[in-house]
């Protein structure tokens, strides 16, 4: 599986071929915000009036082709949560007025559902058999609470999808190059995968740089997940292009990984 880019007008996004749902990775272009969270800004914060916030995301429907009026959104807290939603869950396009969680799934057509990432780790997926589709943020304690691994098992207990029918595709986030950490991130990475875990870790000196994009593509590997599509995009070397909170120091927007549930094939 690969991911490509998709560009309409000044509007760019990531799109993984294997997804036959529409869906997509944003990038900081396209939008209509200004400032620190010059353009498409998809997250309310007091330096972005709503208005920008909303008229971005509809933006965003419109090229995707989903109702902004049936999203549902994450209110994100870096916890192993995971919520099965349905059309009465949208709330409506300001993440803080949903509950708290990490990771959306549903199997009602017309639904989308967005999960937000500045650095942290996206992750959709979509099986075309029921027609299930999940959006997960995963932080590296996210990560290493295996929230991939419960949006997989959500979907397989509640809709009946089976892991191999599953596709995935993680995005862009901060690459294993900047991803600098102290020795206790990739000690929660040994506790949750055990040895195999090293695998994805670099140290430098004192330092550990985790590969946060191969820790979950292991993490839906052990959930039997085959299909699995990487970006290799890196939001900090690449923090034009996409928001960094790293890079930026905490000025800056969020981008979104976006995806519909188009109903099953069989």
């Amino acid at each position: 599986m690969s991911i490509k880019t998709i560009k309409k007008g000044t509007l760019e996004y990531l799109a993984a071929e294997e997804i036959s749902a529409p869906h997509g990775f944003t990038t900081r272009f396209g939008g209509v915000s200004t400032g620190a969270q010059a353009s498409l800004n998809l997250t309310c914060c007091p330096s972005d009036p709503m208005e920008n916030v909303e008229r971005n995301i509809r933006i965003l429907a419109e090229a995707i082709g989903f109702d902004p009026e049936k999203l549902v959104l994450t209110r994100q807290t870096h916890s192993d949560i995971v919520r099965v939603v349905t059309e009465a869950d949208a709330r409506g396009l300001c993440h803080r007025d949903y509950p708290e969680c990490d990771g959306l799934v549903t199997c009602t057509p017309g639904v989308a559902l967005m999960a937000f990432t500045a650095d942290c780790t996206p992750i959709l997926l979509h099986d075309p058999v029921t027609g299930a589709v999940g959006a997960v943020h995963a932080g590296w304690r996210g990560t290493a609470k295996a929230i991939a691994a419960k949006a997989v098992e959500a979907m397989e207990r509640n809709f009946g999808a089976r892991p191999e029918d599953i596709r995935a595709a993680i995005g862009p986030n901060i690459a294993k190059c900047h991803f600098e950490t102290h020795m206790d991130v990739p000690q929660a990475m040994e506790a949750a995968f055990g040895q195999e875990a090293w695998d994805y870790v670099e140290r430098r000196g004192e330092k550990y740089f985790p590969d946060l994009k191969q820790l979950n593509a292991l993490a839906l590997r052990r959930a039997g997940v085959t299909h699995i599509a990487v970006s290799d995009a890196c939001t900090y070397c690449q923090s034009g292009r996409f928001w960094s909170h790293r890079a930026t120091r905490g000025q800056r927007g969020s981008q979104g990984a976006v995806i519909l549930c188009a109903g099953g094939h069989s």
